[in-house]
């Protein structure tokens, strides 16, 4: 007679889950790293303000003034943030009774969306660049250079609507994707380390648009100080909405992400990237070129900075203008080591850098914190992902169950 299955105890597969949930695996490491960076940043916004901070002078005599204090500040800076970033349930409340606009509800998370869509595209730049074995600092030339092209393009033709955006778009790419061949033929020729070369390239670029916009013919006539002309409607990324800012570039974001996730896992490119940035010397000797990687590898890369670039000045700021980048290739850098150099981890964390930026400025105009505070929080974020073991430290996690079993099979 056999014995029937042993069916598996309820209350053991909950136990089972928690330890698993409580395991040191990179989803949890991530989580408690935001949880660390806003626990840091609750008291980074205490210490700022002086009026709080006076309450704790006699804190010993009346606790409560000073935690109720603190507690009311933070909660609203916090608040603010998040209602800036994914919107506000009174505006939404508003919108279902039928006494507000959609606009007004939607208007957080786009633009939360809008200030994500470059950074999708420098931060799949960094991450397709580390898969290879490079580290591409150099996004931020890049996507200077694909401002240029796309802007240079966006108002000098005044094509039909459709080809003079497809236009453009393309100009912006191949542009980036010019400035990333430079540095990675220079890997491939002469070994040059892409590190130095493409922080270079970086200032090459941002002094280059710096004399360009003062140009007869690139800038606005009507202007005296560094501006271009203004990008041609035709060129414009077209918005949704019509009075939302968010366009269509976030779509293009997803279209990206897409393609380097099947560029990476598909295509016998992918498999070649992975292999010489796993071993470079192994990939050689089973055939390999890779020299011919690198080159291939750092243009595709800087094409997609590029692509940063075009969709920064077709899809918001219509111009040029020294600054007309920003630091999205500089937070892209942040972005792609947040989403641990994977496509679809690099996306949803330009989602969460584009929901602080968008919440950081509620957060100013609202609670009166400094916009500086959420550059700190990004940056404590990506500290304590750089430091995973510090986070399993302070949080007492256990090894992963793939890194446990990893330790069996070497120990056997």
């Amino acid at each position: 007679m056999t014995a029937e299955p042993r069916k598996p105890d309820e209350d053991s597969f909950v136990s089972h889950f928690v330890r698993n949930l409580w395991s040191a695996n990179s989803v949890t490491v991530t989580f408690l790293s935001a949880v660390l960076a806003v626990v840091i940043g609750a008291v980074l916004i205490v210490v700022s303000d002086s009026e709080v901070l006076a309450k704790f002078s006699y804190f010993t005599a009346r606790p409560g003034d000073a935690l109720t204090a603190s507690w009311e500040l933070i909660s609203t800076a916090y608040s603010n943030l998040l209602k800036g970033a994914l919107g506000d349930p009174e505006a939404y409340s508003a919108w279902f009774s039928g006494t507000g606009t959609w606009q007004d509800a939607l208007a957080p998370i786009s633009e939360t969306l809008t200030y994500a869509a470059p950074l999708v595209f420098t931060g799949l730049s960094v991450a397709l660049a580390f898969r290879g074995g490079l580290f591409n600092i150099g996004a931020q030339g890049q996507a200077v250079l694909g401002c240029i092209t796309a802007g240079v393009v966006g108002f000098s033709f005044g094509l039909p609507i459709v080809l003079n955006l497809l236009i453009a778009l393309i100009a912006g790419l191949l542009g980036g994707a010019l400035w990333g061949f430079i540095p990675g033929i220079l890997k491939a020729r002469t070994g040059a380390h892409e590190v130095i070369t493409t922080i270079m390239l970086n200032y090459i670029a941002s002094l280059f648009l710096s004399w360009l916009v003062l140009q007869k013919g690139i800038q606005d006539p009507d202007r005296t100080d560094a501006i271009s002309k203004a990008v041609a409607e035709s060129a414009q990324l077209p918005s949704f909405g019509g009075v939302l800012r968010v366009h269509l570039g976030i779509l293009l974001a997803l279209a990206a992400t897409f393609g380097v996730a099947w560029l990476l896992n598909r295509s016998a490119f992918g498999f070649e990237l992975r292999a010489v940035g796993a071993n470079p010397h192994a990939a050689e000797t089973a055939g390999i070129s890779v020299a011919r990687t690198y080159a291939l590898l750092m243009a595709v890369a800087g094409g997609l900075a590029g692509l940063g670039g075009a969709v920064q000045v077709l899809g918001t700021a219509h111009a040029l203008t020294p600054a007309v980048a920003g630091n999205i290739g500089f937070d892209g850098l942040l972005v792609a080591l947040l989403g641990r150099n994977k496509p679809w981890s690099t996306f949803f964390a330009a989602l969460l850098f584009g929901a602080l930026r968008a919440g950081g400025n509620r957060m100013q105009s609202f609670s009166g914190i400094s916009l500086e505070l959420v550059t700190v929080l990004q940056a404590l974020i990506v500290i304590f992902i750089a430091a995973p073991a510090l986070v399993k430290a302070i949080f007492r996690l256990r090894a992963s169950r793939n890194l446990r079993s990893g330790v069996t099979l070497a120990k056997g």
